[in-house]
């Protein structure tokens, strides 16, 4: 079974504040799991093309907007650049003698304008403004538009002091069809240091949670290789009832640790066969570029995950969420 993303995040939210989470949603692997871009030759890696920045009126738009252009240039990608603001309550507009909403949506429509002249040069690039739920603004624009990539400073207006996780990000990271990247404020310059998660589910039915791997590992390559980072892939792993079976059941050390054995071998061989798999999607020639290490560590997955992050001084996580719809 999948953990919850809100347990795995938690500990990092209090240990790392300057990482930042490319968060991969499986709402709609069916639609991804072909990650080849078919019209290019080989096995090329499927690039975005079609990407929405999130801006938020309390977070000024520099580094992380500065990011998603950069990442929409190196692409070739188009980039919008959309502002959510709250529904307007009846009862005020009526006391107002001037049209509030649309004084409103001028006002914003005005600033992301002036962000959209910024990058004309570089990118093909528009502006949007909604009037309603952040989360389901976004996510209805995502499926109206057909984003591959959501990007958006984390926090913001609805997120504690000292937390990545705002309440409007995590409905976004459990809702978004396609994957969210949060980005941490400061922005590094580039990232020295990536670390993509992966799980295993021995209840995989369809093959969801396996696309899911194939696509965080696809996604971290890639920004690996343009950002000419390190990566680091990681799997975590505990034998089920290990302490069960060393006090209660009777058995010997011996047996335990054959069994115990069994289990991480059963483990690695499973992220072989997912990275075998990944460098035929992404391309031999992609993978041995960015020589990714891998690591697969006995624990609990968000302590970890923790331990790797501050380890390596990791400066974006990639990881997974089975979405709940």
């Amino acid at each position: 079974m999948t953990p919850s993303l809100a347990p795995i995040l938690t500990p990092i939210n209090a240990g790392s504040e300057q990482t930042g989470y490319l968060l991969v949603q499986a709402n709609c692997i069916p639609n991804i799991c072909d990650l080849r871009d078919q019209q290019e030759p080989g096995h090329r890696m499927k690039r975005f093309k079609n990407i929405l920045y999130v801006a938020d009126p309390v977070v000024e738009a520099g580094e992380a907007f500065e990011r998603a252009v950069t990442l929409a240039e190196k692409n070739q990608a188009r980039l919008t650049i959309a502002e959510v603001y709250e529904t307007i309550p009846s009862f005020i507009t009526r006391k107002t003698p001037q049209n509030l909403r649309n004084l409103v949506r001028d006002i914003r429509g005005s600033e992301l304008s002036k962000l959209c002249r910024s990058v004309r040069n570089r990118v093909k690039v528009q502006s949007e403004t909604f009037e309603g739920t952040f989360f389901l603004e976004v996510i209805r624009d995502v499926l109206r538009s057909g984003r591959d990539l959501v990007v958006k400073p984390a926090g913001g207006r609805h997120s504690g002091y000292g937390r990545l996780i705002g309440g409007d990000d995590m409905h976004l990271l459990r809702k978004c069809p396609c994957p969210v990247w949060l980005i941490k404020l400061p922005v590094a310059p580039s990232y020295s240091s990536i670390l993509a998660a992966v799980d295993f589910d021995d209840e995989d039915e369809g093959g969801v949670k396996r696309a899911l791997n194939l696509q965080i590992l696809e996604l971290s390559l890639a920004i690996a290789k343009a950002e000419r980072s390190k990566l680091h892939i990681c799997h975590a792993w505990k034998p089920p009832y290990e302490n069960l079976m060393r006090n209660r059941a009777g058995l010997s050390y011996t047996e335990v640790d054959t069994y115990v054995a069994e289990v991480e071998s059963g483990h690695r061989s499973r992220l072989d066969g997912l990275m075998n798999a990944v460098k035929e999607g992404a391309g031999r020639e992609v993978y041995d570029a960015v020589r990714p290490t891998i690591h697969l560590e006995r624990g609990n997955p968000r302590q970890v995950i923790l331990a790797l992050t501050e380890t390596l001084h990791t400066d974006l996580v990639v990881m997974g969420t089975v979405g709940r719809v």
